[in-house]
């Protein structure tokens, strides 16, 4: 069997990237799709799950993302390869209709086949999340920030190109079978491994409105899906949540973060606060002291934390439904090496008290602070159902950083 195309029949290269990606895809989609339903199940507190139902999550999500980069590239080389061969006439030109349709598939099935690993990509890459692609090359993709806004609208598309790639299968498939078992022709044959005999087809001309076809589709798709909200963004649901108030406070933040990091399954998982207050009263004193107070009220379902955010709104974690808000009330001292915030803090219904070490740089009216510490998630029954650490680690990092105005 050689290995290049021929007007008749397609080569072992040719047949080989076939089979190969037929492998790959329906490797990849159940995975995909065991991946979501376990996932959907850890999210939902109604559906009783384990800590090993999070690993196995984790591990399928990999498996899933790992055989769709693969797809990426082998897509990739097999379209670069049709480009160098010769493309085998259709058997069924005279059919003009039909013939049409399949060639829109095969332009539809080109595109999926690049676009929905992509998209799988680009929304990981954009996403604080936990499960990573198994190779040694990296999370991160150039010129795509982590953004809860770009992993959103990625995932919307993944999930619409998922679509277009499902019924393009479907009808290439029922396309074969009809023209092997009713036409009872040749054009699945010359597509099997091993040397088949084909009649040669007829001389025929490639038009290019098959592919301006498949364009037009692409683009109802994605006016369809822009039509339903797949494009909206549904990152920003969690803060569309009443603002906290106001505070009345001598020194007026101007800008700040209030981030965590917690550590899931090895992998370290940051977000932030979008919405909290501080109301600060302080005074620089000349000697170590008292030098003034600070209350801090988060707005909890503010939190944007990748992947897991669904999950850390849950009622085994932060229970922002019951627990809407956190609070840390300090007195504030001055130290021999620097400042520190000492007071309860409150998450959920348990209270500890707890040291924020922090840095202060002075300049007139203007403070910029910078502090950190770690908290044990179990002191405030956060994640209960994971008593050790093989999925959740017991330490969660929590840093603020801001620059405050002394109030006229």
């Amino acid at each position: 069997m050689p290995s290049t195309n021929t007007f008749s029949s397609y080569g072992s290269v040719a047949k080989t990237f076939h089979w190969l990606t037929a492998l790959l895809i329906f490797t990849a989609l159940p995975l995909g799709w065991f991946a979501n339903n376990l996932a959907h199940a850890i999210y939902d507190p109604s559906i009783p799950t384990t800590e090993e139902d999070l690993v196995r999550a984790v591990q399928l999500f990999s498996l899933h993302k790992t055989v769709g980069v693969t797809v990426f590239f082998v897509a990739l080389a097999r379209i670069l390869w049709a480009m160098t061969q010769t493309k085998p006439g259709l058997l069924n030109a005279d059919n003009k209709p039909e013939a049409f349709a399949a060639e829109v598939v095969h332009w539809m099935l080109y595109a999926s086949l690049v676009l929905v690993p992509l998209t799988g990509w680009l929304h990981h890459a954009a996403a604080e999340g936990f499960a990573p692609i198994l190779w040694p090359f990296g999370q991160n993709l150039p010129f795509v920030p982590k953004s809860p806004y770009v992993a959103e609208v990625t995932a919307g598309l993944h999930w619409l190109f998922i679509l277009v790639l499902a019924g393009s299968l479907i009808l290439h498939i029922a396309g074969a079978l009809k023209h092997h078992v009713v036409d009872k022709d040749s054009t699945l044959r010359r597509m099997l491994p091993g040397r088949s005999d084909v009649p040669q087809p007829p001389d025929q001309h490639h038009s290019a409105l098959p592919a301006v076809a498949a364009l037009a589709i692409w683009g109802a798709v994605l006016l369809g899906g822009w039509s339903t909200g797949v494009f909206s963004d549904h990152s920003a649901a969690a803060t569309d949540t009443a603002e906290l108030s106001e505070v009345q406070s001598d020194w007026q933040v101007q800008e700040g973060t209030l981030s965590i990091t917690i550590t899931q399954l090895g992998s370290p998982v940051t977000g932030t606060f979008a919405d909290w207050t501080a109301a600060i009263a302080f005074e620089d004193p000349s000697e170590p002291g008292l030098a003034g107070t600070v209350d801090v009220t988060i707005a909890i379902p503010s939190l944007s934390l990748g992947t897991v955010t669904d999950q850390a709104m849950g009622a085994d974690f932060f229970d922002s439904t019951q627990f809407p808000t956190a609070q840390f009330k300090a007195d504030l001292y001055k130290t021999d090496t620097g400042y520190e915030a000492r007071g309860p803090l409150t998450i959920r219904d348990k209270t500890m008290d707890v040291v924020l070490p922090f840095m202060l740089d002075l300049q007139d009216n203007t403070a910029a602070m910078s502090g950190a510490l770690e908290l044990n998630r179990l002191d405030f029954d956060v994640g209960k159902s994971m008593p050790g650490e093989d999925s959740l680690a017991f330490v969660v990092a929590v840093s603020v950083e801001l620059i405050a105005q002394r109030a006229e």
